[in-house]
This record gives structure tokens, C-alpha cells and sequence, in this order.
């Protein structure tokens, strides 16, 4: 997948339109991704920040999200803010048309749990699963559970 030159810009893009369409988006790389909207609360800043970020689910009111940034070298920025406070709002497309948001607490799964994570995330995208080999950090599996 090829990282746009203007991240920012993109992101905002996507943002709005998965707002205005119920979560779905046209963009070729993400139009069949499971997308969920991430708001966290900047760790310097104090300000809200929305992410867009692909998912799945692990069991009612659970997903989980990770932190890879296409392999990046550094976790990304969604990553240390809901490392210094985890309490964190997502956007989940509806089943009435119309973009459901969730107050929820997001956790970094580790031992068994992350493995476990790891390995449904290698089975369902393998491709993803693919960016732990081409890094030396190991990358945060984020389950965010709310009352969905």
C-alpha cells in the first residue's frame, strides 16, 4: 500500500466521508476495509484528534486496532495518546444508515491475549500481520471495548 504524501489531508478526507456515507469510503486501498473513526485525546495537547484506522472485532462491544504505521520505526500518534489516556470515542457505521459513536476505554493486550489477537489478525490479513517482520518494535495491539 502506498502512504499518501499528504496524510493529513487524507485522513480528512476519509474522515468525512465515512461520516456521510455510514462508514463506507471509495478510496481503492480502503473501500473494503472494516473502518472505525478513533478520537484521542492528545497527550501534549489536550485537544481531540480523529483517526481513521482499520479494525475487526473480538466478541460484543470489543475491536481491536493496530498500531503499525505501515512498519513504521515509531508507534504512531493515535498510539501514545490513548497511551496516556485511554479513554477514547469511535465512529462505527450503523445498521439505520447513520454513523453510531461510542465512549469507550482502549487497553495495549499483551502475553496470551496479544498472541492470540496476533493470530486472528494474521489469519483475516496477512499481509498486515506482514509488518511485524519489517520492524523492530513490536507492534501495539489496541482492543477498545465500549457498550455496543
Amino acid at each position: 500500500m502506498t502512504v499518501p504524501s499528504d496524510v493529513r489531508a487524507f485522513n480528512r478526507a476519509i474522515i468525512e466521508e465515512f461520516r456521510a456515507n455510514n462508514g463506507r469510503v471509495s478510496h481503492d486501498m480502503l473501500r473494503d476495509a472494516a473502518l472505525v473513526l478513533l478520537t484521542t485525546t492528545g497527550a501534549k495537547s489536550g485537544r481531540p484528534h480523529t483517526t481513521p484506522l482499520a479494525y475487526f472485532t473480538d466478541g460484543p462491544g470489543r475491536i481491536v486496532l493496530w498500531a503499525s504505521a505501515m512498519a513504521a520505526p515509531a508507534h504512531p500518534a493515535w498510539y501514545h495518546n490513548l497511551a496516556a489516556n485511554p479513554r477514547v470515542a469511535i465512529e462505527l457505521p450503523g445498521d439505520s444508515g447513520t454513523v453510531r459513536r461510542f465512549e469507550g476505554m482502549a487497553s495495549t493486550a499483551q502475553g496470551a491475549e496479544r498472541e492470540r489477537l496476533f493470530d486472528m489478525l494474521r489469519e483475516a490479513s496477512p499481509h498486515i500481520a506482514a509488518h511485524q517482520e519489517r520492524t523492530d518494535r513490536q507492534i501495539p495491539l489496541v482492543v477498545v471495548e465500549y457498550p455496543g
